[in-house]
Order: structure tokens, then sequence, then C-alpha cells
């Protein structure tokens, strides 16, 4: 099974951190993506940029309107996500028992639904491509 884990991080979730502090996170983080990686569960992983250098489209109101920012019923953001291949929900929360990103930011980690259809022409969604 595939899921994918958002890393959802407060607003001041690396408040008082160093920049010798962030590079550190940045580094236990990396070297635990690389565990992933090679024990076969990690298929891509990335930190988003900044809130500010992105846009939400909104088309529930009939017409597309951009909001300036993410906002959401929550002042934590999506800083982050992983693509995971692994047997089951227990597995894939087991692989974030060491995340040392995980001590800064709260983990949502949902299935993905791989054999959608389209109801009419029984046509498959496109199939993962990260190149």
């Amino acid at each position: 099974m595939k899921f994918l884990c958002l890393a959802y991080f407060g607003p001041d979730a690396f408040a008082g951190f160093t920049p010798e502090q962030m590079r550190a996170v940045d580094d236990a983080t990396i070297a635990h993506d690389h565990k992933l990686r090679q024990s076969g569960h990690l298929l891509f992983a990335s930190p988003l940029a900044d809130i500010a250098a992105g846009t939400t489209i909104d088309r529930r109101r009939l017409k597309m309107s951009l909001v300036d920012g993410p906002y959401a019923e929550t002042k934590e953001v999506v800083g982050g996500f992983l693509l995971l291949e692994a047997r089951d929900m227990e597995e894939a929360v087991a692989l974030f028992d060491d995340d040392p990103i995980a001590a800064h930011c709260r983990l949502e980690i949902r299935p993905l639904v791989e054999d959608h259809r389209h109801s009419e022409t029984g046509q498959a969604r496109p199939e993962l491509r990260l190149s």
C-alpha cells in the first residue's frame, strides 16, 4: 500500500532555534529519509517552501479565487510530505517511531486510493511518475 504522510508545523515550531540547530534537525531528518529509502519504504519526501511562497485556489463558490496564503481552521501548516510504501497502516505508523522531525510537528498518515477509476469510462488515474 502507498501512504501520504503530511507534516503539520505550528507557527513557533522552531522558534529560538539557531542556524546550527536547524541544520542539525535538517541533517537528522535527511538521515531518517535515507533510512526509510534503504528499507524500501520511502518513495519520495520533501519539505515545502514557506507559506508566503504559495497560494490557495478555491473554486467552491462557483468561481475561482486565489487566496493569499493557505488559510484553514488552524494555525498549523503543511511543511513537508513523504510518499511511502508499507504493508499496512500499522507498519506505516511504526516507520516514524524514531523520526527526529516528529518532535516538532504533527504527522498525518493517510492511505492512497490506488485503484480508483472514473465512474463512467472505467479509466484509471495516471500512474505515479516521479521524474
